[in-house]
């Protein structure tokens, strides 16, 4: 299968800031051989340092024919529930990064079938850790957003997003008792870290 998109998502988990997915589109037919090397230390960005998927996010760019980021904030996702808005974020970015494209074409995504899109796609149970095109959009997702949460930092100094990235550690957790919450928390998730709050 010479070409082949992959998308993935990040943040699906995360008490506050964005759902991002990413949709990588790869040409194999005309890669280098090196290029070809460069997607065998692609893997789950999750598995990967935060200084290691810094580094491949670049090499992602280079070697991807086509990239795509789609971003819904948290007031959307308490609109329409997580579900429903990390399908349409997934569907998206693939219609976009296919949009045009001829031939024989696979769309591989993680762990979900995609209502409503039209292409030949594939869903794959932890295939970030096994497609190259699925985990080359789990880094792209999860850089594009972790750059976003350090910039949200600014903003929200108390609630430490450069360091849990919006997702339930303890400091957040402790953070939302002694401060609240912020226009980037989902105020729809049902976490005991909202308990103590007239939300």
């Amino acid at each position: 299968m010479p070409l082949l998109a992959g998308a993935d998502e990040a943040g699906r988990g995360s008490l506050a800031g964005p759902l991002v997915a990413a949709a990588v589109l790869f040409d194999y037919a005309s890669m280098t051989v090196a290029e070809q090397g460069l997607l065998r230390a692609l893997n789950d960005s999750k598995q990967h340092s935060h200084e290691a998927r810094e580094a491949l996010y670049p090499a992602v760019l280079r070697v991807a024919r086509r990239v795509v980021v789609v971003s819904r904030c948290a007031r959307g996702i308490d609109s329409f529930g997580l579900h429903k808005t990390n399908l349409a974020a997934l569907r998206q970015a693939l219609q976009r990064v296919t949009d045009g494209i001829s031939g024989e074409l696979l769309c591989v995504v993680d762990g979900f079938a995609l209502p409503g899109f039209d292409r030949p796609q594939r869903a794959i149970i932890d295939g970030d850790a096994t497609s190259a095109a699925i985990a080359a959009a789990s880094i792209v997702a999860k850089v594009t957003r972790d750059r976003y949460m350090r910039y949200a930092d600014g903003l929200y100094p108390d609630w430490c997003f450069a360091d849990n990235v919006g997702y339930s550690t303890p400091e957040h957790r402790a953070a939302i008792q002694c401060h609240g919450v912020t226009p980037l928390h989902r105020l729809s998730f049902q976490s005991l870290a909202y308990q103590q709050l007239a939300l």
